[in-house]
């Protein structure tokens, strides 16, 4: 007896559908599985021998074949648990044949029958969703991230027995209530109100935020940096549904979920300096997603930014450039979406006394240069905005008064967003930060005195093609927060200071 089962698998971090066949015949009792399977799909026959034995059911003493088409595409994980294991109640006659017909089922089980939560479950929801499929069954613990289609009936299982139950009809499971999408206020732990002093760097965040631009903080240990760095998402714009939806695809085939249902904030990641190249673009054997993917349309945080290894630091530049990091690998190649906002922070030198009015720097001039230099020029080309921050006075730590809430400070990004949203509206892009070359003709009119200033600055701070259009798109968002139409000589001068530590700290060294 044949039996079919509609399931799903993943290719990076889109769905795609997978038809579970299993065939009953006479002949000795073994359990074949076809379809490129791998480890975990052909160890799944003694978790699903189990578990149907332990629900209460008897297991075929005959030849099961269980095909997992299309044959071509590699099958892993443990999502195929449970279709097959219908579709061998179903090939014996257990469950009608049919029931299931226009049901996708996804999930793993246990040995006793329950039925646990699996990863990349949205991913397969939406494709499913896009091909026309409205019944989904699903393990319990992943039915809230897959409850915000206003026309999809999402049935979440706790076991093997309540699933039989479903499809015979005799316990039928209520379908999960839909979820309707709210932008939430989101608590936040750290407020620019707090951060004492430093208004020149909470200026750079603002511009940073308003366009996307990524930012390099610059200064001794104790100014602040840190603090700034976790107070920026308080000042980002609320995230919306689909930029949620997104998010969550990427979290839940890294298996970051464990049950959280969609990502309802903005991500900011802080790996540690010893991260290695696949756990910050991604890799591993099936090609995971990493930490820049993970922080997608949020902030990537990387503080001590030149103890990273330079492999590390120069495997973000391509992301920075492009938006995504292509993952490849022997066994799998994945593009995945990195539209993040990159804040890295650093000392002035290892020891961090570099520049300080009350600590002696103890180090070298040598040393000083290799610990700066680990920073490569093609990526420093790409932090659109360095500030230096430095020690707070004693006068601005007692001062009682408290200082712009992010609040206020996140109106002004918002509607600068806004803006940006409305210009771009028919080029593909959201922010300032992703404007082309060609764009940049188009959006980004200057006036004379503007270009004046701006051809003076290329001469005299030595800036590369990349500098240059960067400075550019800086003194866009900063005429979007001034609401300016056109880039005025004050924009593109506040965007050249925004570059001058280049020729403080790494123009001697790099001529």
């Amino acid at each position: 007896m044949l039996a079919k089962m509609m399931s799903y698998g993943l290719v990076g971090i889109y769905g795609i559908p997978i038809t579970v066949e299993v065939d009953i015949s006479r002949g000795a009792q073994t359990v074949d599985t076809v379809g490129l399977p791998d480890n975990a799909v052909k160890e799944s026959k003694e978790r699903i021998k189990s578990a149907i034995i332990n629900s209460g059911y008897d297991y075929p003493q005959m030849r099961v074949l269980v095909n997992l088409a299309p044959a071509d595409i590699k099958k892993e994980g443990t999502v195929y648990d449970l279709p097959i294991a219908l579709g061998i109640l179903a090939a014996k006659g257990a469950i009608p044949l049919h029931a299931a017909d226009d049901c996708v089922i996804i999930g793993e089980l246990a040995l006793d029958g329950r039925v646990r939560s699996v990863t990349g479950v949205l991913p397969m929801v939406i494709n499913a969703y896009e091909r026309g499929y409205r019944k989904i069954m699903l393990p319990y613990d992943n039915a809230e991230e897959a409850s915000f289609f206003s026309d999809i009936s999402v049935y979440p299982v706790h076991d093997l027995i309540e699933a039989c139950g479903h499809f015979k009809e005799t316990s039928p499971i209520e379908p999960y209530p839909q979820l309707d999408w709210r932008e939430r206020k989101t608590h936040y732990s750290y407020d620019f109100s707090e951060i004492k002093g430093q208004h020149a760097a909470k200026r750079a965040a603002e511009i940073a935020c308003a366009g996307n631009h990524n930012l390099l903080l610059i200064g001794s240990p104790g100014s602040g940096k840190t603090m700034l760095a976790r107070s920026i998402p308080s000042i980002l714009p609320e995230i919306t549904m689909e930029e949620s939806l997104e998010i969550t695809r990427i979290h839940s085939v890294a298996g970051e979920l464990r049950g959280r249902g969609v990502i309802t904030e903005r991500p900011f990641r802080a790996p540690h300096h010893s991260a290695s190249i696949p756990s910050l673009v991604g890799g591993g054997s099936k090609a995971l997603p990493g930490e820049i993917s993970l922080a997608h349309y949020g902030v990537l945080f990387m503080d001590e930014f030149p103890l990273f290894p330079p492999s590390v630091l120069d495997a973000l530049r391509q992301p920075l450039e492009d938006g995504t990091v292509t993952v490849t690998r022997a066994a799998a190649k994945t593009t995945y979406p990195a539209e993040i906002m990159l804040v890295a922070a650093m000392n002035p030198c290892p020891c961090g006394n570099y520049g300080s009015k009350t600590k002696e720097c103890r180090c070298t001039p040598a040393q000083i240069e290799r610990y700066r230099n680990r920073i490569s020029s093609p990526l420093l080309d790409r932090l659109d905005i360095h500030i230096e921050m430095n020690e707070v006075n004693y006068s601005d730590l007692t001062d009682r008064t408290p200082g712009e809430s992010s609040e206020r400070i996140r109106e002004r990004v918002l509607a600068a967003r806004l803006k940006q949203k409305e210009r771009y509206k028919d080029e593909g892009v959201l922010f300032n930060s992703q404007l082309s070359t060609a764009l940049l003709r188009k959006y980004c009119r200057m006036s004379a005195d503007a270009e004046e200033l701006l051809h003076t600055a290329y001469e005299r701070l030595k800036l590369s093609a990349r500098g240059f259009t960067r400075v550019i798109k800086v003194s866009r968002t900063i005429a979007d927060l001034d609401g300016s139409d056109s880039i005025e000589k004050k924009h593109v001068l506040e965007a050249v200071q925004f570059r001058g530590l280049d020729e403080k700290y790494w123009g001697s060294s790099r001529g």
